[in-house]
């Protein structure tokens, strides 16, 4: 229920951030709270997944993609997501999400998310990101980048590429 009201405040301090190119690496600073954390005391495995939704929403609305899609009728959903905990986040420290997107192939989007709390890092994700029409169907990840003019042309890493290609051949 937090991630909610994480959710509607990022939403309401969002003018007041600067803008950003969809191909720059947001940063979204948030506090681990008492409802975040697991039977162990640090913050729970599960939380980082909703915090990368968070980190997510920021870089498209701030970017303008998140308007873009809403246009045209299409919506994202994460297919994959894998993640490398490297240290514990305690109660009440400050972190940063930094989002950013590291590339595409034939079928989706990928995104990274590092959590950095006091420029140490904490953790380390990559998320699989599609693109679908609310009125059925994929929209090709070729499409999206045709949103953003400023586009470079990003080469995915060769480990992510491996990762994707096993998830998707994964029963």
């Amino acid at each position: 229920m937090n991630l909610y009201w994480r959710l509607i405040w990022l939403m309401l301090n969002i003018k007041r951030r600067p803008r950003t190119l969809l191909w720059g690496t947001t940063r979204s600073p948030f506090r681990v709270l008492p409802s975040d954390l697991d039977a162990l005391g640090h913050m729970n495995n599960a939380k980082y997944f909703g915090f990368m939704d968070l980190g997510r929403v920021d870089q498209m609305v701030r970017s303008g993609l998140w308007q873009h899609c809403q246009e045209r009728g299409w919506y994202s959903v994460v297919a994959s997501q894998t993640i490398r905990y490297r240290r514990s986040l305690k109660p009440w420290q400050r972190f940063d999400l930094h989002t950013r997107v590291i590339g595409f192939d034939e079928k989706a989007m990928y995104i990274e998310s590092r959590f950095m709390q006091r420029g140490t890092l904490a953790a380390h994700a990559v998320g699989q990101v599609r693109f679908l029409h609310k009125k059925g169907g994929d929209v090709p990840p070729s499409a999206v980048r045709e949103l953003i003019p400023e586009a470079p042309e990003l080469e995915l890493p060769a480990w992510v590429s491996t990762w994707a290609e096993a998830v998707r051949s994964a029963v």
